[in-house]
């Protein structure tokens, strides 16, 4: 199997080349289970927040969970909220948007409760997220969080994948190319 050598700083991952279709395979990036790297990149990415004035961060389900709470605790901020891949039935007023990744081959949407809604209604948000690639999801979460009534002030990620590299309205630790 073929592997791209992700460094971020002192920590090395060897991430699988995965084939997406005819032209394009992935380094797989997988935050979930790896906790030193999620804390030093909540760790990294918290340096960068230090002049930013916020109320909330903001991830997507589900890699991006572990990294908002680790930067939660890492700014002082003791909660996160969450936008859910699907409805759950404990949702009061849900909002929901329709979503397309790079990495998705069925459509998608994001999903937030009614309660954390009103929550960051006319607050300061920070979208944060593992991997930007397309920036489907980050579109979508925009829309969501709009919708809300809420201020996006910062994006950021740990990587940004192929032309997502290019973006100046993201904050990100490294880049993350796509392969042919």
């Amino acid at each position: 199997m073929q592997t791209y050598q992700l460094t971020l700083g002192p920590l090395t991952r060897q991430l699988p080349l995965i084939r997406l279709n005819a032209t394009t395979s992935i380094a797989s990036f997988v935050l979930l289970g790896d906790a030193e790297l999620t804390d030093y990149a909540a760790r990294q990415l918290s340096q960068r927040l230090t002049t930013t004035k916020f109320d909330y961060l903001v991830t997507m389900e589900s890699k991006g969970i572990p990294l908002a709470q680790a930067l939660s605790q890492a700014t002082n901020h003791p909660r996160f909220i969450v936008l859910r891949k699907n409805r759950k039935d404990y949702m009061q007023h849900p909002l929901s948007e329709p979503v397309s990744a790079i990495t998705t081959s069925t459509p998608q949407q994001l999903v937030l409760d009614g309660t954390d809604a009103a929550l960051i209604n006319h607050k300061r948000v920070i979208i944060i997220d593992d991997v930007i690639s397309s920036g489907g999801s980050l579109t979508a979460a925009n829309a969501l969080l709009h919708q809300a009534g809420a201020q996006v002030v910062k994006q950021m990620a740990i990587l940004a994948e192929g032309t997502a590299s290019q973006r100046t309205d993201i904050d990100f630790l490294a880049p993350l190319p796509l392969f042919g």
